[in-house]
């Protein structure tokens, strides 16, 4: 799990983090579960060559649910992470 590829699923797009992006340079990945916060850092700087100055990493469990036949199913696990970057870096989002 070394390659970026592996270790950056997408970039969350919400209103939320579109104002922490402008307003203080924090982008939020959905990233894999096995990542660590090194990793994650690494992935970015190497993708999009920015410095990462931290990464806050936060895991989701999946939403609890029933079926139309009412058998219990559960959503799956994911794992968050806010990058901040140095000042002045961006992430183009095209």
């Amino acid at each position: 799990m070394t390659h970026a590829i592996h270790i950056l699923n997408h970039l969350r797009l919400t209103e939320k983090s579109n104002q922490l992006s402008s307003e203080l340079g924090q982008y939020t990945f959905e990233v894999d579960i096995r990542a660590n916060k090194h990793q994650i850092a690494q992935a970015v700087e190497d993708t999009f060559k920015v410095t990462v100055r931290r990464v806050n990493t936060m895991t989701i469990r999946g939403k609890k649910g029933r079926t139309r036949q009412g058998r219990p199913v559960v959503g799956s696990d994911y794992k968050k992470a806010i990058v901040t970057l140095k000042a002045g870096d961006k992430i183009e989002l095209t």
